[in-house]
């Protein structure tokens, strides 16, 4: 089974990645026992094998501390997360530069 980080189709983001990801990767999924660390509200640990290794803040801090395991459900939804943050500023810088202090003909 090929992985998303380890395929022939490499993202930019995977780009990114040091050399010696799958070494660093392994470490984090030993680290955290192979389970998926997401914690829910009550405070209870996800029960799924982990099989992402997450960057806790995003960018290109490899360091273990800014590392987690997660299971492929929560690694989906914290990037959708991020994803649709990224869209909003976008969105709302867009629009900024298209803001009209004027009143529009039809509501004088």
């Amino acid at each position: 089974v090929a992985l998303a980080w380890s395929s022939n189709s490499v993202s930019a983001r995977a780009a990114r990645l040091p050399k010696e990801w799958p070494i660093i990767r392994l470490r984090i999924l030993r680290r955290d026992g192979g389970r998926c660390t997401a914690v829910d509200v009550g405070g209870v640990r996800c029960s799924a094998f982990a099989t992402d290794v997450d960057h806790i803040e995003r960018g290109d801090n490899h360091a273990d501390s800014n590392l987690r395991s997660l299971c492929g459900g929560h690694h989906r939804a914290k990037t959708a997360r991020e994803g649709n943050e990224a869209m909003r500023a976008a969105r709302a810088e867009i629009s900024s530069r298209f803001r009209r202090d004027e009143v529009h003909p039809a509501f004088l």
